[in-house]
């Protein structure tokens, strides 16, 4: 009850104060592509209940037929603007929404695409035992992932094979340590990030590989 009230306080400054901030985004991606404003993508939240995740559109109409559910950096189907709203996480700013709606906490596990909670089933049944969040451990141990991504000749085997199961390990030691203090570290730690100037993609932290759950 006290991180779901943490939630909703500051999901809700957040709206108030950052909605200059959106409303200049949302004035953005309308006056430099064809499409809505918004792009809502189906993702698995907590008890692996179905969710219409939300941000600013910054890929062309309809991509997601075009390619991956994933993507990697240099993308042709990102936009001029959304090149610049993926960089800064401004993307994501939306999703306060969905805190607010309770789809979401501000920290937690990233929330997947269904087919690739499939692979992981069993997995995903502990990091589902809590909300999924707009950041989390793996959010900052991979900001560079659309980076990381693009200098593999196959991006989709690279995701499922190293760099989801290193983010369900951080995102199982984030299940083990939740707390508000502990949300409050990693956002903090996230916005240093977002502004700092360490450029430099990490290292992979995938260690061994993990078993695939039947889908």
């Amino acid at each position: 009850m006290i991180k779901r009230l943490f939630d909703i306080v500051l999901s809700l400054t957040g709206i108030i104060v950052l909605s200059p901030v959106m409303l200049v985004c949302a004035l953005l991606v309308k006056l430099t592509s064809k499409g809505p404003v918004f792009f809502e993508q189906i993702r698995v939240g907590k008890n692996f209940q179905p969710f219409g995740i939300l941000k600013f559109r910054s890929m062309v109409v309809d991509a997601e037929k075009l390619g991956a559910q994933i993507t990697a950096d240099r993308d042709p189907r990102i936009t001029s603007i959304g090149r610049i709203l993926r960089k800064t996480k401004l993307d994501e700013l939306p999703q306060l929404i969905n805190v607010l709606k309770g789809d979401m906490s501000l920290v937690g596990p990233r929330p997947e695409v269904p087919k690739y909670v499939e692979l992981f089933e069993e997995d995903f049944r502990k990091l589902l035992q809590v909300r999924p969040g707009i950041t989390d451990i793996a959010s900052i141990e991979y900001r560079f992932e659309e980076e990381i991504l693009a200098q593999s000749s196959d991006p989709t085997q690279t995701y499922i094979e190293e760099i989801l199961p290193a983010k369900i390990k951080l995102g199982e030691q984030y299940v083990n340590k939740s707390s508000v203090l502990f949300d409050v570290q990693l956002i903090f730690k996230t916005f240093l990030t977002i502004v700092g100037s360490d450029r430099k993609p990490p290292k992979s932290t995938a260690g061994e590989p993990m078993n695939k759950a039947s889908s």
